[in-house]
């Protein structure tokens, strides 16, 4: 690719970082990277009725998080700011000057009330909604005249003849009827611009020749395209991503629940595999690879390979990819990383600092086991804490309610326990001694184990048992074997 390639990443600052957003930022960050340019953060905070406190702040942890940087923004400055909306408020009042001047623009005098009663009527009788250009004749003169005293916005007047054209980098040649389209408001009763006028403003001084977007922009092609025209500015090139889905082919939206990208972070997603499974969300490399490091995604990321269809935003394959990082760590990263999440996670009544030698010993157990960080705790809970209380059901649960079976495992196990000593308390002895309940009760372990497991842990499931008797020590383990069984009586 010749010229410098300058991308830009514009969220809104109305809530959390969307996990979407995040891709889109991410596909435009390896772009930039992979063509040697420039990424930009712009803030567009001209909906200031939606305005959320610290959504900015949240904006910034979750690029940074996922390890995207950018070479100009508000926090790091840049030759073409601000790069806030809000504070650029003069250059879009210039533009719109231009564009009334010229007969591009016009004000309208449509009350909000007028305008709910035509989208009603246009409902009614089956019309597609938008505008009627009720004031796109008014006199220009009588009209500024009128706007001194009345509320008014600025409308731009479309041409709505023939059809508009446009290539997008990911679907070819997009093609839309001017006739459909209406005279859209540039600026607001209260001054500031909608996202039309103020996108196309940024875009132009920032210098940003790539537009890497969601999908839902796509319609807005024939707007954009026709206000570059109006200022006889040369437009970017856009690129628009397919819409994020979920298991049931709707797109992913706040409604719906854990979209926030920082959430993803909170339940113990690494930002590596994070950024591994958000790269494949529209985008491959070639038919086989699946895993893919941030040095190679900014080495060989092309628009070309981007696909139009929607990406099915499939948690078990994060889970699978998480698994596959965490199990990639080296031990001192993953034992610091168990520190971590088992400080936080564990009931406050536990006393801190924890035991350290026992984290070291239980990380390489949770290792083999864990797929999100915040199943730590509840893994590990029992081993630094007295054991929660549990229903005698549970013992049974895995054995058909056979309560029976069930008590002369936990009766087998007792004696084999009993039979190690103190001074051969090690893992290998405690293995050898819980094996041998598979010729005590003549069943293979899996038929059985689910007992054991309740009665040490609490759950039918959990880490490596033998180990984890061992790490309890001899007293506890037989205390909670004990205890177990005189549940079922």
């Amino acid at each position: 690719m010749t010229g410098s390639v300058r991308t830009r990443f514009a969220p809104s600052p109305t809530g959390e970082l969307h996990i979407g957003g995040l891709r889109t930022a991410l596909f435009g960050w390896a772009f930039v990277q992979a063509n040697g340019g420039q990424f930009v953060l712009r803030i567009e905070d001209t909906d200031q009725s939606r305005y959320v406190e610290g959504s900015v702040e949240n904006i910034y942890e979750g690029l940074r998080w996922l390890g995207i940087e950018w070479d100009e923004g508000p926090d790091v400055g840049g030759p073409h700011g601000p790069y806030v909306q809000s504070e650029r408020l003069e250059k879009y009042h210039a533009v719109a000057d231009e564009l009334r001047a010229c007969g591009r623009a016009y004000r309208c005098f449509c009350t909000a009330e007028r305008l709910a009663q035509l989208r009603k009527d246009q409902q009614r009788d089956g019309l597609a909604p938008g505008y009627d250009g009720r004031c796109r004749g008014l006199d220009p003169v009588e009209a500024e005249e009128r706007a001194r005293t009345e509320p008014s916005v600025l409308r731009f007047r479309m041409d709505r003849t023939g059809t508009t054209t446009f290539p997008d980098l990911i679907r070819g040649d997009v093609t839309f009827q001017n006739s459909l389209q209406d005279d859209f408001v540039l600026l607001k009763t209260d001054g500031y611009p909608t996202y039309h006028l103020a996108m196309l403003v940024d875009d132009h001084d920032m210098e940003i020749t790539h537009v890497i977007r969601g999908e839902e922009w796509l319609a807005s092609g024939p707007r954009h395209l026709q206000l570059y025209e109006a200022m006889d500015w040369q437009p970017p090139r856009f690129a628009h991503l397919p819409v994020l889905v979920d298991r049931d082919g709707r797109k992913l939206s706040k409604r719906s629940g854990d979209v926030a990208a920082l959430d993803y972070r909170d339940n113990g997603y690494l930002p590596e595999a994070t950024l591994n499974f958000l790269a494949f969300l529209g985008w491959s490399l070639d038919d086989h690879t699946t895993h893919i490091t941030p040095e190679e995604l900014t080495r060989v990321f092309s628009l070309d390979r981007v696909v139009s269809n929607p990406a099915f935003f499939d948690v078990e394959r994060l889970d699978a990819l998480n698994g596959h990082y965490i199990r990639s760590l080296d031990p001192a990263a993953w034992r610091n990383l168990v520190a971590d999440w088992l400080d936080r996670g564990l009931p406050a009544d536990i006393p801190r600092p924890l035991d350290a030698d026992l984290v070291t010993a239980a990380a390489p157990l949770l290792q083999e086991r864990v797929a999100r960080l915040d199943e730590v705790a509840g893994l590990s809970r029992f081993l630094f804490a007295d054991l929660p209380d549990y229903p005698p059901e549970l013992l049974t649960e895995r054995i058909k309610g056979d309560t029976e079976l069930a008590a002369r495992t936990l009766d087998a196990a007792i004696d084999a326990v009993e039979a190690v000593s103190p001074e051969a308390w090690a893992p290998e002895p405690v293995e050898a001694a819980l094996r041998s309940l598979q010729d005590t009760l003549d069943l293979k372990l899996r038929k059985f184990v689910s007992v054991l497991y309740v009665a040490i842990m609490g759950a039918p499931r959990g880490i490596p048992l033998f180990d984890s008797v061992a790490l309890l020590g001899r007293d506890e383990a037989l205390t909670r074997l004990r205890s177990a069984r005189a549940k079922l009586a």
